[in-house]
Formats: C-alpha cells, sequence, structure tokens
C-alpha cells in the first residue's frame, strides 16, 4: 500500500462555514475586525425555569432538502450543514473527477446531530398523539450527517461520525490525517455541525455552566458559557489544487489527548490541555516560537480558562497572542473546533488582524498569558487552534501557510 511522507503537510483546499458570525465572508472579516456579533442574542423560553440566556444564533437562510431523496435526512442540523458544504463545492467537485468518488472519505464531529428535530417531534406527539410525518428515529442518530453528506455528494469512500463532546470536530482532522497517510482514500470532506436544542441548554444550565450575559473569557468576571450552534467543514487532501495560488494553507500538525481527570471538570493544572499541544508542535515539527496566534478554547467558564492559561504559559511563556473567539460565535459544542479552525483559515486566507480579546476588560491576575489587542496583526503565518472537552478529552490543531 502506497503511503504519504510523514513530512508532507494535508492540504487545506477549501474552506466553508456558518455560525453567528455569519457565512459571507465579507460579513465574517466585518465581524471579526469589529469584534461584535450581531447574533449573539439574549434569549427567553429556551431554558425549563424561565431565565434569559444568550446564545449564538445562524441568521441566514438555510438550504433545502429534498424529503424526497433523502428520506429521515432532512433535518436542522443537515441543512445548517449543507449551508457551509455548498460553500466549497466547487472544490468537492474537482476532488471527484480528480480522485473518484470511492477516494474521498467524510468524517465528522457532532454532539447534538437532529435532536432539535427530535425534540419538536416530540412535542407533536404530546400535543396530538403521533409523531409528524417524515419524523424517524434516524434523523436524530449522530451518523444521520456524515452520511447525508456522503449521500448528497454520492461518495463511497469512508465515512463516519465522531462524538466526543467538544472535540469532536477537532478530532475528525487527526482520523482524516491518519486516513490520507496511510494511503486508504485520496481526500476527505472534514467538519462537524451542531444546532440549538433545548437538551444541551438545559443540560448545561443544570451543570451552573450558562451565563445570562455575553460570555468574558479570561476575565476575572467570567462566569460562564454561552451556547451557540454552527457548521464548518473542509476539503483536506495530500495533494494541493494546482488551481489555487501558492501559498497553500495547510493542516501541519494535530496533537491529541485523554486526561480524563473528571467528566466535566478539565484538570485544574492542564496537564492534557499541555500534552496536547506539544503533541501537535512535534506533529508539525515545529517550535512554540514559530506559532503566530494561539486561538483558546476559552469558554469563559473559571475552571476552564485558568487551567488553560496555565497550560498555554508552561508550552508558550507569554509571547503569542492569545483570543478566544467564543463571544462571536457561542461555543458550537461538537463543531467548535472546525468552526474556530475555519476562523483560523480565514485569517491565514485573507491576512486579517488578529481577533482582539472581547471580554470586560477586567483580566484575570492569575492568567499569565498575552491577550489579543485591536489591530494586533499576524506576524508568523503559523496558528494554533485548541478544543478541550468533558472527560479530558483535548485537541490541538496547527495550521499554516506552506509553498510546498
Amino acid at each position: 500500500m502506497q503511503t504519504i511522507a510523514d513530512k508532507q503537510p494535508i492540504y487545506i483546499r477549501g474552506c466553508g462555514f456558518n455560525s453567528a458570525l455569519g457565512c459571507e465572508h465579507d460579513t465574517i472579516h466585518k465581524r471579526l475586525r469589529q469584534g461584535v456579533s450581531p447574533d449573539m442574542l439574549t434569549v427567553q423560553g429556551w431554558l425549563n425555569d424561565g431565565t434569559e440566556t444568550v446564545v449564538g444564533k445562524v441568521s441566514s437562510a438555510l438550504p433545502n432538502i429534498d424529503s424526497t431523496r433523502f428520506a429521515h435526512q432532512d433535518t436542522a442540523n443537515n441543512r445548517l450543514a449543507l449551508s457551509a458544504l455548498q460553500q466549497i463545492e466547487p472544490e468537492i467537485h474537482a476532488a471527484i473527477k480528480q480522485y473518484g468518488n470511492d477516494r474521498i472519505a467524510v468524517i465528522v464531529g457532532t454532539t447534538t446531530s437532529g435532536i432539535s428535530d427530535g425534540e419538536q417531534a416530540l412535542t407533536t406527539r404530546k400535543e396530538t398523539g403521533s409523531y409528524p410525518n417524515g419524523y424517524h428515529y434516524h434523523q436524530q442518530e449522530p451518523s444521520n450527517t456524515g452520511q447525508f453528506i456522503a449521500d448528497y455528494y454520492q461518495l463511497t469512500g469512508p465515512c463516519y461520525t465522531l462524538s466526543t463532546a467538544c472535540s469532536s470536530s477537532g478530532r475528525v482532522f487527526l482520523s482524516a490525517k491518519r486516513m490520507l497517510k496511510a494511503g486508504l482514500v485520496d481526500a476527505v470532506i472534514v467538519g462537524g455541525a451542531d444546532s440549538l436544542c433545548h437538551l444541551t441548554l438545559n443540560g448545561f444550565h443544570g451543570l451552573d455552566s450558562l451565563s445570562s450575559s455575553l460570555c468574558n473569557p479570561f476575565s476575572d468576571n467570567r462566569n460562564g458559557i454561552n451556547i451557540g450552534e454552527g457548521a464548518a467543514f473542509m476539503l483536506l487532501a495530500h495533494t494541493p489544487d494546482e488551481n489555487q495560488s501558492t501559498p497553500h494553507i495547510a493542516l501541519l500538525g494535530v496533537g491529541d489527548s485523554s486526561d480524563a481527570h473528571h467528566i466535566s471538570a478539565p484538570h485544574p493544572e492542564g496537564t492534557g490541555a499541555e500534552v496536547a499541544m506539544r503533541k501537535a508542535l512535534a506533529d508539525a515539527n515545529l517550535t512554540p516560537n514559530d506559532i503566530g496566534y494561539i486561538n483558546a478554547h476559552g469558554t469563559a467558564t473559571p475552571l476552564n480558562d485558568a487551567m488553560e492559561a496555565k497550560a498555554l504559559a508552561r508550552v508558550f511563556g507569554n509571547h503569542v497572542p492569545v483570543s478566544s473567539t467564543k463571544p462571536l460565535t457561542g461555543h458550537t459544542l461538537g463543531a467548535a473546533s472546525a468552526i474556530e479552525a475555519a476562523i483560523c483559515w480565514h485569517l491565514l486566507r485573507y491576512n486579517l488582524p488578529l481577533p482582539k480579546q472581547i471580554n470586560d476588560g477586567v483580566v484575570a491576575d492569575d492568567l499569565p498569558i498575552q491577550l489579543a489587542s485591536a489591530d494586533m496583526a499576524l506576524t508568523k503565518p503559523v496558528v494554533l487552534s485548541n478544543s478541550f472537552a468533558f472527560g479530558g478529552n483535548n485537541i490541538s490543531l496547527i495550521l499554516g501557510l506552506t509553498d510546498d
């Protein structure tokens, strides 16, 4: 079996995403520069006790899915996924023509899948005594979105879903890299999609983890997360698209760990987070000094931000600009890692200013890191993005420009 040399980068041939940041490039770039997203909304009626919370909502119209052709796959989550995938359809069709349908894999990360459709179906059953027409339990199975993507583009390569909480759509990059390096496929559609649902909002509320105002990463006053919805997908391949000008954007390194410290709380010293970042650097054959920006997991919970800052300080000191972009998107759960990787892709592709850290300005004294400020430029074309999940499941991705 032919394998790809370990030092050859994995090329990112296309990137599409949709979130509270928007789905059009101009909108995304404007909101990143301004540090404001009007689709971060205060809502009522989502939490069982009637309290308010802030959510990141997708405001764009979502594409329709032919429910006749895709029986049991016409879900809100799949429509959200398709809104991101349609942005890279030219690249997908070019890869199909180049490699063949059987040489392209689909690996998706999600946590909610079609649960929002299941909630609506249960409400209908409670009110009318029967489920709505077209509803099937398969719609809320985690595998539904991945299989929909394969069916929609008529792909016959490997197809599966990873659900490791908030690291789900980051781990798909690791699986894709292994598959490409082994020569099992020539291209992989990777990413994730998660839509708002009552289950996760009330679950996090039950853990006292939700904030009733815009989340406040790395502030001394941080008090919880905002849940968001969104989707992001990339097309990875072991060869670059010859029609794209250099430098290309590549997945340079991936690092993972699972410290299993606690079912929901991170390790207080960030030991697993540190392992993931160091493994990503080693995988990319880079040093901490090579990184120009870090997109932090930065959930704005007291425990997460403290442990992540400690881990970042041990690996990078306070010399690399850091920010969490969750005040612009919300925490999109299983889709968070792919969405934040997509933000990093935009920084690299369009040479955008670094996303400034949005908070109330009361920076915690015990967080020994350099937070990105307004109009700070990316001086080194390599970025790292972190995602840390329940159970101590951690992932770090490194993206960068390459002339290879």
